[in-house]
């Protein structure tokens, strides 16, 4: 009769066929949600590029925070969004700035339930929107050194008001081994750095600098985040973090980055995490109000996806959704 001798459809046939053979799992448990701390408010403000999101008070923000906890997420990872801006970003190491009571309220409320992840970078903090501090006149840009030494009072000051991992995202040379010299040196072996290894100068930012109020006022990123053509660059970015004491490793944005989340995993076999960045949830959600696509099974999909590339955790705008979606 001809039939054919191999026949794959016999394990897609079925929901519990397909479970039973899928190679890549999507849990709560993958899952790390950012939130946005803003000083000075008395109420939560809607982010209107990034429906569902809000600027949170310390009061929305911990009961955010038990909400995510109890919907089994791995984690949280709080950014700052301070009152009071300068040329070094001061506030970003202030004991009683807003991220370090962010922290300590998390903390509080949350134990060891969940990951207090803080992002640690001036963006947020400085009032010229750089992720440093600038020198030069006529075409000031961000000083490697000196910027290295206030990520060393960042790094201190998030960990003593409570937070687990600290995530620099700066892109500056030697911040991994920066941050690990000055936590070790305050007693804080145990701590581990949860590096931006490769970060790239991307388009899909835009909603993020809404919700962080960080923008750079003049110029942009690209001279210390990475070039979107290049791979083998993030590569050696990695290992340099891994050297200096990375203990794991972001690679940002996700979707549009599949291969270099791959090209990181398969070299390193390091834990590695991706983030879905503002824009690629913006857009999925924009496209779901038209009604061009499904939110749930298209968030799932590109959730799975970067998963299945090789991220071990995904920081994503969709984490409570997708959590409440997979229970």
């Amino acid at each position: 009769m001809g039939y054919p001798r191999f026949r794959p459809r016999r394990l897609r046939a079925t929901p519990a066929l397909r479970r039973a053979f899928a190679e890549t799992s999507l849990d709560p448990s993958d899952l790390i949600a950012p939130l946005f701390l803003k000083e000075s408010i008395s109420s939560p403000v809607p982010i209107a590029a990034m429906p569902g999101h809000h600027q949170h008070t310390l009061e929305s923000v911990v009961k955010k925070g038990r909400e995510l906890a109890s919907l089994g997420v791995a984690g949280v990872l709080l950014f700052g969004i301070p009152a009071r801006k300068d040329a070094e970003g001061t506030e970003a190491w202030n004991s009683e700035g807003i991220v370090q009571r962010g922290l300590r309220a998390l903390k509080e409320e949350l134990g060891d339930e969940v990951l207090v992840i803080a992002d640690l970078c001036l963006c947020e903090y400085t009032d010229h929107g750089h992720c440093g501090v600038l020198s030069g006149d006529e075409v000031p840009t961000v000083d490697n050194d000196p910027t290295l030494e206030l990520y060393a009072r960042i790094a201190v000051s998030q960990v003593a008001a409570g937070a687990d991992i600290v995530a620099p995202s700066g892109m500056m040379d030697g911040q991994v081994g920066t941050i690990r010299s000055a936590l070790d040196a305050a007693g804080r072996m145990e701590t581990p750095i949860l590096s931006y290894a490769t970060k790239y100068a991307s388009s899909f930012y835009g909603p993020f600098r809404e919700a962080a109020e960080g923008a750079p006022r003049e110029g942009d990123r690209r001279a210390y985040q990475q070039d979107p053509a290049n791979v083998d660059e993030s590569l050696r970015e990695v290992a340099l973090d891994i050297e200096e004491g990375a203990d794991a490793i972001i690679v940002k944005p996700a979707l549009p980055y599949l291969d270099v989340v791959r090209a990181v995993k398969e070299r390193f076999g390091y834990p590695t995490a991706a983030y879905n960045v503002s824009g690629e949830y913006s857009m999925l959600v924009a496209a779901a109000e038209k009604g061009w696509l499904d939110e749930r099974s298209a968030a799932l999909e590109a959730l799975t996806s970067i998963r299945r590339a090789g991220a071990d955790l995904v920081i994503t705008y969709h984490a409570e959704k997708a959590a409440a979606w997979l229970a």
